[in-house]
């Protein structure tokens, strides 16, 4: 005698089977989700280096480092050359990378350059106050000042751990406790506003890239409950000591 084998699968099966597909399926979205943002991470970490490097390029072919590009304009510098940087307040002139102007990309239609997540990539220089006011982005600034005082101008933009070391916020007289300081002597900062741009500066530490002053503020991305608010905000400085070293080897100083 001979038993009729089955075929198929019972309802129960088919629903034991989808079941784990769905799980399946869900625990793969959450990585795939969590690859493209380290990607995107990545990418915009790499798209900062490489304007650094730039900025050291545009340095030595112009003499004088560009002055960041105007919110609602045409991503061209906004001042440099012969004129001061356009709306520096409180010792930094503040604003995009002009992108179209120094060869970058990826730009949008107004030539402002972008990172992975399609905001623009915001750009801030030194003013230099005081005997060296715009030396840094003026023809011949850095040359003429070093030569009239037989030393280069000082940079004076801080990059500051935490937001709540920072004293006199949002003013010229900003500035981080030394203990928390990673450098007090940056000339140029450059940094994107992450992921959450549209809503960047929800965050203590996020809203003091945000405000105007020459202290910024760069560490580890943090959730919205850490201390100090969300925070993904990716940022990159050039210091003088590289500016200079490169503009000398290059003989354009002193």
């Amino acid at each position: 005698m001979f038993l009729k084998s089955s075929c198929g699968f019972s309802l129960a099966e088919l629903a034991v089977v989808l079941l784990i597909s769905t799980l399946l399926l869900g625990g793969m979205l959450v990585p795939l989700s969590a690859q493209n943002e380290l990607r995107r991470t990545a990418e915009t970490g790499k798209t900062l280096n490489e304007v650094r490097d730039a900025l050291l390029g545009f340095a030595i072919a112009n003499g004088r480092l560009p002055c960041p590009a105007s919110a609602g304009a045409t991503g061209a510098e906004a001042g440099g050359g012969a004129l001061a940087c356009a709306a520096a307040t409180a010792g930094v002139a503040d604003g995009f990378l002009p992108g179209a102007g120094m060869g970058l990309s990826p730009v949008d239609g107004q030539g402002y350059l972008l990172d992975a997540w399609g905001n623009r990539v915001r750009y801030a220089v030194s003013v230099a106050p005081g005997a060296a006011a715009n030396a840094f982005t003026t023809s011949k600034g850095i040359s003429n000042f070093w030569q009239a005082n037989n030393t280069p101008p000082a940079a004076d933009l801080q990059i500051c751990t935490n937001s709540a070391s920072i004293a006199n916020p949002g003013t010229a007289k900003a500035d981080c406790k030394a203990s928390d300081a990673l450098t007090k002597g940056a000339v140029a900062v450059i940094y994107s506003l992450g992921k959450n741009s549209a809503t960047a500066g929800a965050g203590v530490d996020e809203a003091a890239n945000l405000n105007g002053d020459r202290v910024f503020v760069a560490h580890e991305a943090r959730p919205a409950g850490a201390s100090g608010g969300e925070f993904d905000d990716l940022v990159v400085w050039l210091s003088t000591n590289i500016l200079y070293n490169r503009m000398v080897a290059a003989g354009i100083l002193p």
